[in-house]
């Protein structure tokens, strides 16, 4: 019985009469087994001497402390008028709490550093000392003092409502009985809308969308801080602002629970004295946001004679340009930031697939071949993992394994979670591949006085390792989407970048197609690549002419 075809270039045929050399029939596997072990050589040494995010290159950024550089963090990708990127120049931040925290820098007389992570890992990330503040509009409240420590305030507003010019006009907190309202999750709007149980709660993770299904006609209100609602409702002009401020709003700088008390007390007296020299009257003036809370906070009732420079540019960028051709101009704009995400999308997917296949193949193999015990703890492994979401593991290692000791950059954090999820599928794919090979290969294979495990390296492997290329190649486009979950530990690629894109010019179509051209760009050679290593590997007999 031949083991495997031979066409004079490739295979080995196992007739007695016409042997080939083994080494020829176990090519296509141990170049895979090698390209395999040169990635993951390749991998560490490249984080290692830098070249990756996650090496020696980022060290000083990751250890600031010798150089006294105060890190704080904010979420930029859409949070206007907070800290965002400018629609003007989108290399370029901006944002009231961003020009805050540039003053505050010179009246501390130290350097600031800013450090990106999402809305939802900015706490877990101060708790982890990745950054030594955070300030993103974070409210005041009894639940968050009790994780976090607070400056003091530095901005207080109220909640207003936002409805739709054309829509029903609700001004109070009554009128919104029976009604669809929107405002952020985990907020105090949120809680002051809960009370009602005749409103109909929906929570967003972005300001941007909450107020485009307002314009949508999906929602009649949408309850939000004072500054949220005067950027997205004021100046859009389908919507408005309605009614009297609701309730109060305190923002502080929030600070690790116990830690960096001398930090805060700093903060605080920057704080003081920015108030007292009327800095920060000029900071909230040049964004049209001193208001009479702030008057009654400070004590300040001057009235300085500075225009609303800041907040008057964003209202010309976002509704004074429009056509075709401006819209392409931006999206030309876009370019070298969608190639950058595009970058480090395809550095974090390839590393991890490296990873993926490596460790897979160790545990196919230990499920296997292995002794029980191992055998075990490898079932144990790939049920685990494929039972739990990726999300929830990215977190975990990132964030969880601090606690026992394990720091770990963004990108080699997102590498092994990425990796070690996807171990456990390819781990069934190869398991699935080498139960498929006939067991009279085997046989074969030692009946020409081969062993058991040169049987399975030179004979079963190779073939196994064929029938398994199409699904490995359908998991790679599926980690390359599902590498869009590292945004969360402060890697920006390319949906974390779309996010931002769009929600800053509330243009989710175009872009989007862009961000879709760009996954669908970075997927095809791979697709391309399996396809030929299909054909090289296929048999003379299945080999299409």
């Amino acid at each position: 019985m031949p083991v495997c075809e031979h066409d004079g270039a490739r295979g080995v045929s196992l007739d007695p009469h016409r042997a080939c050399p083994a080494a020829v029939c176990a090519t296509p596997w141990k170049a895979a087994l090698r390209a395999v072990a040169l990635g993951l050589v390749l991998m560490v040494w490249l984080v290692t001497a830098g070249v990756l995010p996650g090496g020696r290159a980022m060290a000083a950024e990751d250890k600031p402390a010798a150089s006294q550089t105060v890190r704080w963090a904010a979420d930029s990708s859409a949070d206007v008028p907070y800290t965002f990127h400018d629609p003007a120049d989108p290399e370029r931040l901006t944002g009231f709490e961003y020009d805050l925290m540039q003053e505050m820098q010179r009246h501390m007389g130290v350097p600031f550093q800013f450090v990106q992570n999402d809305w939802d890992g900015l706490i877990p990330g101060l708790q982890r000392g990745l950054y030594e503040m955070v300030i993103c509009g974070i409210e005041m409240t009894a639940e968050h003092a009790d994780s976090i420590d607070f400056s003091d305030p530095y901005y207080v507003t109220s909640e207003r409502l936002t409805v739709r010019r054309k829509g029903p006009q609700l001004t109070t907190l009554a009128s919104l009985s029976g009604h669809a309202v929107g405002t952020l999750k985990d907020t105090q709007a949120a809680q002051i809308l809960g009370r009602n149980p005749n409103v109909e709660l929906r929570t967003y993770e972005e300001e941007s969308d909450a107020f485009m299904d307002l314009v949508n006609g999906r929602t009649d209100a949408v309850l939000l801080d004072g500054p949220i609602a005067k950027y997205y409702g004021d100046t859009n002009p389908a919507l408005h602002v309605v009614g009297e401020p609701i309730g109060r709003v305190e923002y502080g700088i929030a600070f690790p629970k116990g830690k960096n008390e001398a930090l805060r007390a700093r903060v605080n007296a920057a704080l003081a004295a920015m108030r007292a020299d009327g800095t920060l009257h000029r900071v909230l003036a040049r964004w049209d946001l001193w208001t009479p809370e702030m008057v009654h906070l400070t004590g300040d009732e001057s009235v300085l004679d500075i225009p609303p420079t800041a907040f008057n540019a964003y209202v010309a960028e976002i509704q004074g340009k429009s056509g075709w051709r401006v819209r392409l101009e931006r999206y030309v704009g876009f370019i070298p930031q969608l190639i950058r995400a595009a970058w480090l999308t395809l550095l974090v997917s390839l590393s991890a697939m490296v990873l993926a296949v490596a460790l897979g193949l160790v545990l196919a193999l230990v499920r296997l071949y292995g002794p029980a015990p191992l055998a075990w703890t490898a079932t144990c492994y790939v049920e685990i993992v494929r039972g739990t979401p990726l999300l929830i593991q990215v977190l975990l290692i990132f964030y969880g394994l601090p606690q026992c000791g394990i720091s770990l950059t963004p990108f080699v954090a997102g590498v092994i979670s990425l990796g070690m999820n996807y171990a456990a599928y390819e781990a069934e794919n190869y398991r699935a591949g080498l139960q498929s090979v006939a067991f009279g290969q085997t046989e074969a294979a030692l009946a020409l006085n081969m062993t058991h495990a040169q049987a399975l390296r030179y004979v079963v492997m190779p073939q196994a390792f064929r029938l398994v290329m199409p699904v490995m190649t359908n998991d790679f486009i599926s980690l390359l989407k599902d590498s869009s979950l590292v945004s969360v530990i402060t890697l920006t690629e390319l949906t974390q970048t779309y996010i931002r894109l769009s929600s800053t010019y509330f243009d989710y179509f175009g872009t989007g197609l862009m961000v879709g051209l760009a996954y669908l760009l970075l997927g095809l050679p791979f697709v391309r690549l399996a396809r030929l290593a299909e054909r090289r590997l296929a048999s003379p007999h299945t080999r299409r002419r």
